[in-house]
């Protein structure tokens, strides 16, 4: 259970260091009890059978077990010192025990003027909970129920991850992205050039920064520029450099990204956006290794690798007159293809669930887990957007969810609803714009630039879409 640990701290008021973790036995059922009053103690651990039990008086002696015991299930009366009469304590320690192990299973024990209090804890992420007095046999169901779900959870992650990979950070199980990991592990060995092709979210920049990891250059610098994102007039200095007094408000000498990136990787993203003009000055120092700053004349030796990606189709480029051929060949020597989500087998449920658990880590959140519905409304979208696109929507989804899992209508996937009666022309051509702009829009978190490239459009073209279609940003 220990990967269930966000963070391992010692309780409030503990004195001393903690034991280490106990190793838990095969098969071995751990259970706490945390209640305040001995003669319910001593009842229950009379009358539960097949646990091994450990006990807790209080919310600082608790936490303090909590990370020794590493309890499967844990039963919580509400009512614990300072102040028993009431659940604040108890709810303090409920919250604090599932941000310690969100995995475990807590049963909320309380009296039977305290339900309004018990359905508040079962909001907060409680398994259930049990009314008082108590029924020793109807709480042992309750308890072994706990521990059935609990060893199915455990199951289920342990085969999700033999079928998942995971390679510097990317996370897969899709055939066709080990493979790609194999490519990648093979050609960071060399300094052969590579580019990366994929539609716009699939995790370029990813696998850039894995070429680069595993790469005799890993230890030095990696250096990305997005050539689509810079203005022309900017993009030069920004890659070469310039020298003080080069151009108005140049002020002071300053490094460009091939420097910056000596003696690790330089990553240019959106290369197929890069001007031609710039395209040839690229080509000499591929070729040559040397670079000018723009307003000098000095030659500056770089030793980069050079990794490039774009989500463009640079053949149909070269043929436009738009790319040149020449360093199509210098910067393609390998070429990854990144197949689109909708193409990954299961990959976006089990990334889906992994940005819930990153999420809840860093937000504080409760960990919530996906509803058969929602696994299923995910493997039926298309994911323009791609991995890009999922991230935001699992995000979204985890504010939006009451209860202990994410539904389908969390996720919010379906498409703009058909008005009703026949629809004319125009108003299926308004639902198809609208949905395909709140999908771009929530592809990009919002960035309007972004949404025009995924579309193929311009940014005043979405401006006027947003206006027209009365929609909010």
């Amino acid at each position: 259970m220990s990967e269930d640990y966000v963070e391992h701290l010692p309780a409030s008021g503990a004195k001393g260091t903690s034991p280490a973790p106990r190793k838990p036995q095969d098969g071995e059922r751990r259970l706490m009890i945390v209640d305040d009053d001995p003669g319910i103690v001593r009842s229950l651990k009379w009358a539960l059978e097949g646990y091994t039990l450990e006990t807790a008086g209080s919310r600082p002696e608790a936490l303090q077990k909590l990370e020794h015991f590493q309890p499967q299930v844990v039963t919580l009366d509400l009512g614990l010192p300072p102040h028993p009469d009431e659940a604040t304590e108890g709810l303090t320690a409920l919250s604090e025990i599932l941000r310690l192990a969100p995995g475990t299973k807590v049963i909320v024990v309380s009296g039977n003027n305290d339900r309004q209090n018990a359905v508040k804890a079962v909001s907060l992420g409680a398994y259930d909970f049990y009314e008082k007095p108590i029924d020793a046999e109807v709480l042992q169901l309750i308890i072994d129920r706990a521990f059935n779900l609990r060893q199915l959870e455990e199951e289920n992650k342990r085969l999700q991850a033999e079928s998942t990979g995971v390679f510097h950070g990317i996370m897969t199980a899709a055939d066709s992205i080990e493979a790609l990991f194999r490519t990648v592990e093979k050609v960071a060995k060399t300094d052969i050039s590579v580019l990366i092709l994929g539609e716009s979210g699939t995790g370029k920049e990813l696998f850039a920064k894995a070429l680069h990891k595993a790469s005799p250059r890993g230890s030095g610098p990696f250096v990305a520029i997005n050539c689509g994102a810079i203005p022309e007039n900017l993009l030069e200095s920004e890659l070469f450099g310039h020298e003080k007094g080069a151009f108005t408000g140049a002020v002071r000498t300053v490094k460009g990204k091939i420097e910056n990136a000596n003696g690790g990787t330089l990553f240019l993203d959106e290369i197929g956006d890069m001007p031609l003009q710039l395209q040839v000055k690229l080509l000499r120092f591929l070729q040559e290794r040397v670079i000018e700053r723009v307003g000098g004349r000095e030659q500056i030796a770089v030793d980069v690798r050079i990794v490039t990606a774009t989500h463009r189709q640079i053949r149909d480029l070269i043929e436009a007159g738009d790319f040149r051929e020449d360093l199509y060949y210098r910067i393609s020597e390998i070429t990854l293809d990144i197949p689109p989500l909708r193409e990954r087998d299961d990959d976006a449920v089990v990334l889906a669930q992994y940005f819930i658990d990153v999420f809840a880590r860093e937000s504080g959140l409760r960990r919530l887990t996906l509803s058969p519905d929602a696994q299923s409304a995910i493997r039926k979208y298309s994911w323009p957007g791609n991995v890009r696109e999922l991230e935001n929507k699992m995000k979204r989804a985890m504010v939006l969810a009451d209860g202990d899992m994410i539904t389908a209508s969390d996720l919010q996937l379906g498409v703009a609803p058909q008005k009703p009666g026949r629809m004319t022309l125009k108003d299926a051509r308004e639902a198809a714009e609208r949905a395909a702009l709140r999908d771009a829009l929530d592809a990009t978190d919002g960035n309007l630039s972004q949404a025009a490239k995924l579309l193929g459009v311009s940014r005043p073209t979405i401006y006027n879409l947003i206006k027209q279609l009365d929609m909010k940003v």
